[in-house]
């Protein structure tokens, strides 16, 4: 029988072309030099860059397809049999062409392999290791991971806007990269930019993709969703606390959520027009709902408002929606404040936030302690009872005295945290509604200018087409400050201002904060 020939295989993991790539070059090199000195005769060579955990490597089953259908039996050279397969499957395609002598000869330099029975055992057993070592090394991999989430730690490549630090093995922010990121969530939080707009903003500050081209949407939507910029941790779905530093503040990252949500909801309507506030107004006069209708007009067409007229005539004629508009934007403008006045209250709510800490702190610390002595009471009274220093009746008084006391400290150790309101939470809550009456006021977005005045005011009506409502606590108090310190439509040039004093220092604002926002002790 002649000396078959051969067909030589090598295979690397990755299929990332700057990672094991000397390992191709190097099984090359070494399998040539094999051939020569074992004379092996070689008929075609493959090589591929694919895991071969699994099976439908496209270089592999060319090769198989081509020893199958070849009229000659043929043999295979590769560095190592965990080359050919790591998987139950391609494994036993080879061991299935070895029975069927389709595969007359397997040589590798690192392991010795005869078509004898004695071989194919030793070959199914080298397959069954490589198996095992793959699935084993997704398992440490699974391992190391969750213990990395234990300690807090970043466990993959760092987002954009991160460097990962090999010293710490954890992230960090890019001291560029990170204030980009920080920008770009400001300027889309404005809901002046789509993710089309955006990507070609970072593009201009040379944040593109490899190919040179603005990053695509669904990268964008992927930057602006990573909650890693929080300083958490995402992995299979579930949050998990991280120990490096946030990049964004909560409050950007939710209002650029909410402004996600609105952009991806779909827009269905069983009507041909869409009347963006009914249901919001009711007439002043009669009491009824108001209604809305269009009309077609010289310049296109019209949306009107007016009363249903359901408990009787009304006299109130029609609003156009345009008009509309502007009056809400007016009462949104009412509790929009200047950005400095919103920056001097975000700093004592930071101070706030401060004092509560340590108070809170303080408060755990003194619960601690009370427990800490009453058991030391407890274990002393105890002691001198069963010493017979004091009789029953005082033991048993005493011990139900101290008993209460370290169940009421039991109870409130229990408790803390929980009980009341996060008020620190609420004023930030506040503020950013603030914000985001401050950016409605001049937006379009009709549906969310609709649910804007439906969270900061009561009972909105319309009479003699002019939009009233009250507004509600806390919102009051930031149209009772302009009414008191500044009007908006005074409001000078930035460059002519004077100072703006501390919003606390302000004694109309002062007396209403503490007794509205700031809960009593």
């Amino acid at each position: 029988m002649s000396k078959p020939k051969y067909f030589l295989y090598a295979r690397k993991s990755t299929e990332d072309e700057d990672r094991q790539v000397m390992s191709i070059e190097a099984q090359l090199f070494e399998l040539r030099e094999f051939a020569k000195r074992e004379n092996i005769e070689i008929l075609e060579e493959f090589q591929e860059s694919k895991s071969a955990k699994k099976p439908g490597r496209e270089v592999f089953d060319s090769m198989i397809e081509k020893i199958e259908t070849n009229k000659e039996p043929l043999g295979i050279l590769a560095w190592h049999p965990d080359r050919l397969a790591r998987n139950s499957v391609d494994g036993g395609r080879i061991i299935y062409l070895v029975d069927t002598q389709k595969i007359i000869s397997l040589r590798f330099p690192t392991f010795w392999f005869e078509a004898t029975p004695q071989g194919l055992f030793m070959l199914q057993v080298a397959f069954g290791q490589s198996k095992y070592y793959s699935d084993n090394l997704s398992e440490n991999v699974k391992r190391g991971i969750r213990q990395k989430l234990r300690r807090k730690e970043w466990y993959g490549k760092a987002p954009f806007g991160y460097i990962n630090n090999p010293k710490t093995r954890n992230i960090e922010p890019d001291p560029t990269k990170s204030k980009v990121i920080k920008y770009a969530f400001e300027k889309f939080a404005t809901g002046k930019h789509s993710m089309e707009s955006l990507s070609k903003f970072l593009a201009e500050l040379d944040i593109m993709s490899a190919k040179g081209t603005p990053l695509a949407k669904s990268v964008i939507y992927r930057i602006l969703t990573n909650s890693g910029y929080l300083g958490f941790i995402k992995y299979k779905g579930e949050l998990f606390e991280g120990s490096h530093d946030p990049i964004l503040s909560s409050e950007t990252f939710e209002v650029v959520q909410k402004i996600l949500k609105q952009k991806s909801r779909p827009r269905h309507s069983r009507q041909a027009h869409n009347f963006p506030f009914t249901g919001l107004l009711s007439c002043k006069e009669r009491g009824s709902a108001i209604t809305a209708q269009w009309t077609k007009g010289h310049g296109g067409i019209y949306r009107y408002y007016r009363c249903t007229k359901k408990k009787g005539n009304c006299s109130q004629g029609y609003l156009q929606e345009k008009q509309l508009v502007t009056q809400l934007h007016n009462q949104l403008q009412k509790v929009s404040l200047p950005d400095d006045w919103i920056s001097n209250m975000e700093k004592q709510v930071n101070e706030w936030e401060k004092e509560k800490i340590q108070s809170s702190k303080s408060f755990a610390q003194n619960l601690e302690q009370g427990l800490t002595v009453t058991e030391a009471k407890l274990d002393k009274l105890v002691s001198a009872y069963l010493d017979g220093d004091i009789p029953k009746e005082n033991y048993l008084k005493q011990k139900e005295e101290l008993m209460k006391q370290k169940l009421s400290l039991e109870t409130k150790k229990a408790n803390f945290g929980r009980t009341g309101k996060n008020w620190i939470e609420s004023l930030r809550r506040w503020l950013l509604d603030l914000k985001e009456a401050k950016i409605l006021a001049f937006s379009e977005n009709y549906p969310e200018i609709k649910s804007k005045i439906q969270k900061i005011g009561t009972n909105p009506v319309l009479f003699e087409k002019t939009v009233s409502l009250e507004f509600l606590k806390p919102f009051d108090l930031a149209t009772f400050r302009k009414a008191e310190c500044v009007s908006i439509q005074a409001v000078p040039p930035l460059a002519e201002r004077q100072p703006l004093p501390h919003f606390q220092s302000c004694s109309c604002w002062s007396a209403r904060q503490e007794s509205n926002l700031r809960p009593s002790p």
